[in-house]
């Protein structure tokens, strides 16, 4: 039997392989009214598509919790009812299709307010549907990006309860699983990296300060989330900064994420997402097959938490060696899927596995 296509039970949910769609942003949202932010046709099918190729959980795109956390004024939304309705009918083919739909809640800081990849991705203004983004700190992603407005108390109470909202619109919608967005630089990960987080209050400086949005934000959705249903965490498992003997910058490490792992378990947390980076520009990454999979399986060594390993795999030999060895329960493929759609199906047959064809596509079996 495969490792990789074996079943994978969080709470009372049952993922049937271990081969699962990392959520990646497609920018193909309305821009401005009724329909700003809402899933189209687009979504419909590169969602659906990769259920079809037999990937086990389809984790939908970073999806904002409110306006100014789209990462582009394209980005995809879950505050308004509209929101909910258009991801129902993805969620009803997904699950049709034997895959597990999940979603990934997010806010994206001072990252927030660009433009499409494909149009440059630079920071864009209120003159094309753009706003002044928001951070724990007034301190600017990069050159070229505007300075953000320091978030206070109360703004990071509403960014709280927005989680919780969207969340509660999630489940309506049709959501298994739930994934908070605590990576790749957005707001969350700009709480934890002291690269970026110089506040002075409850929300900066310590550990425990850096942290407490992250856990506030768990708890807020874990407490709207059916006890029976998993909640999932993407952290960047290090910044490439501290543990970069050429970068004096200061930041997140993999010591700090195994530290926050615990606390994430704690709390409610099912599974942590484990990638990288993002935070700092110009940061130096080793770029290779598994690149990230060590941080993955330090994580699942020195704690209890189930792990999903991310990050240039692309062999289902590979996969399969991952989830064997022990160093993920399940591995995230993002470009790959995105190249190939049925790549689950395949590797399954690779690997010996029974995979999860359509009928209407047997005859080409």
């Amino acid at each position: 039997m495969s490792a990789l296509f074996e079943p994978l039970t969080l709470r009372s949910l049952t993922i049937p392989n271990r081969v699962w769609m990392s959520p990646m942003c497609q920018y193909s949202a309305a821009v401005e009214g009724p329909e700003q932010g809402v899933p189209t046709d687009w979504h419909l099918t590169h969602l659906g598509s990769r259920a079809v190729g037999g990937a086990g959980l389809i984790i939908a795109e970073a999806t904002a919790v409110s306006p100014e956390g789209r990462i582009s004024p394209a980005d995809l939304g879950l505050w308004n009812e509209r929101q909910q309705e258009a991801f129902g009918r993805i969620t009803r083919f997904v699950a049709e299709h034997g895959a597990v739909p999940g979603i990934q809640l997010a806010h994206a800081g001072r990252k927030a307010s660009t433009d499409r990849p494909w149009r440059g991705g630079a920071p864009v203004g209120p003159d094309n549907h753009g706003w002044r983004p928001v951070a724990p700190s007034p301190i600017p992603f990069d050159e070229g990006y505007p300075v953000p407005q320091e978030l206070s108390e109360a703004d990071i109470r509403r960014v709280v309860d927005a989680f919780a909202a969207a969340a509660r619109r999630a489940l309506a919608a049709g959501f298994k699983a739930v994934e908070i967005h605590g990576a790749h630089g957005y707001l969350i990960h700009e709480f934890l990296s002291p690269f970026s987080n110089r506040r002075t209050d409850a929300y900066g400086g310590t550990f425990e300060n850096r942290t407490r949005l992250a856990l506030e934000v768990v708890d807020a959705v874990r407490a709207e989330w059916p006890d029976e249903l998993p909640v999932l965490f993407r952290v960047s498992a290090t910044d490439w900064l501290s543990e970069n003997p050429e970068d004096p910058r200061e930041g997140w490490t993999a010591d700090d994420t195994v530290r926050l792992a615990k606390e994430l378990l704690a709390r409610g947390v099912d599974l942590l997402d484990v990638s990288t980076g993002g935070i700092a520009p110009g940061a130096r990454i080793p770029m290779e097959p598994g690149y990230q999979v060590p941080f993955a399986a330090k994580v699942k060594a020195e704690t209890d938490l189930a792990v999903s390993a991310v990050g240039l795999i692309t062999e289902p030999r590979h996969a399969e060696e991952i989830v064997a060895s022990g160093q993920a329960d399940a591995v995230m493929l993002g470009r790959e899927l995105l190249r190939n759609p049925y790549w689950p199906n395949f590797a399954a047959r690779e690997l010996g596995a029974t995979g999860h064809w359509p009928s209407q596509y047997h005859r080409a079996l």
